[in-house]
């Protein structure tokens, strides 16, 4: 099972006005999970991009457990839980310190530049577990 962990400090501006994290910030860090998760197995986005694939967000869900503030630092780890020939699917922990701060999972789809699902090349397989 493919996983990668990145550190990531809260900024100010994506703090609510009662000084928190705001909820939406958090699938913004999910993103940069699966981006920098991709960059761990020699990947960049941009390049597959520029190749005519594209991986669609489907499917989000998120359980929020306990709130961050600016300047914490946090830990989230991202998973590839399953793939098929058309779809990936990824698990996430955010924590601050042993406290999670929530855990989510999500399910992208491979497309071309026409928006229709595609094939995932075989460079981008997972390693069977």
């Amino acid at each position: 099972m493919l996983e990668h962990t990145i550190a990531i400090r809260v900024r100010y501006p994506e703090c609510d006005p009662m000084g928190y994290l705001h909820h939406s910030i958090f699938l913004q860090y999910f993103e940069m999970g699966r981006v920098e998760l991709l960059r761990s197995q020699g990947h960049q986005y941009a390049e597959l991009e520029q190749k005519g694939l594209f991986f669609v967000v489907v499917k989000i869900e998120v359980r929020y457990k306990a709130p961050a503030r600016y300047d914490d630092e946090l830990t989230l780890t991202t998973k590839v839980v399953k793939q098929t020939h058309v779809r990936i699917d990824h698990a996430y922990v955010l924590r601050k310190g042993q406290t999670v701060l929530a855990e989510a999972t999500s399910t992208i789809a491979c497309v071309g530049r026409d928006g229709q699902l595609q094939a995932i090349p075989e460079f981008l397989a997972a390693p069977a577990t």
